[in-house]
């Protein structure tokens, strides 16, 4: 299999499958089986509404301002730092992750924590692997834009890549 534009070659089949076996696990254990959904019992729906809240706009930001690399009829030549990627190096990845926190946190599921460690993993593995390319395509200009912008969490106290 050969990557297509800068991205790992099973990424894009292994985030639908990711996406569909997290779907059936967390609408099965969160409202038919309730098997590992008890510790909702203890923390407050209204809490966990709040987190799941906080969880997609911040989500919804994420997808919506790095989208800029994926969408348009022509991809930028150069390091994108300005927008969502100011503040993470893969904005619409922890646009994911932070969807699927959301969902675990809102049932409770531990099942579903147990999947998202995968999920973050998977995803981990796939922007190490982009990561190569993109200081292979982009060099010292990459490079230096990774010590300014975090992973996944931003460098608090750091004013990022501008």
């Amino acid at each position: 299999m050969q990557e297509k534009n800068g991205e790992h070659p099973l990424g894009d089949a292994g985030q639908l499958i990711l996406f569909g076996v997290f779907m059936v696990l967390w609408i099965l254990d969160s409202f038919v089986l309730h098997r590992s959904t008890f510790l909702a019992n203890t923390i407050p729906l209204t809490l966990r509404l709040i987190i799941l809240g906080v969880a997609l706009i911040t989500a919804f930001y994420l997808f919506k301002s790095g989208h800029v690399v994926v969408t348009g009829d022509q991809r930028p030549t150069d390091v994108v730092s300005s927008g969502a990627f100011r503040y993470v190096r893969h904005p619409l990845y922890s646009g994911s992750i932070l969807v699927y926190f959301g969902l675990t946190v809102s049932t409770a599921s531990l099942f579903c924590l147990a999947l998202l460690v995968v999920i973050v993993l998977f995803y981990n593995f796939i922007a190490g692997y982009e990561e190569k390319l993109m200081e292979a395509k982009f060099g010292k200009t990459y490079v230096a834009y990774q010590k300014n912008t975090g992973k996944w969490i931003p460098h608090l106290g750091k004013k990022g890549s501008r």
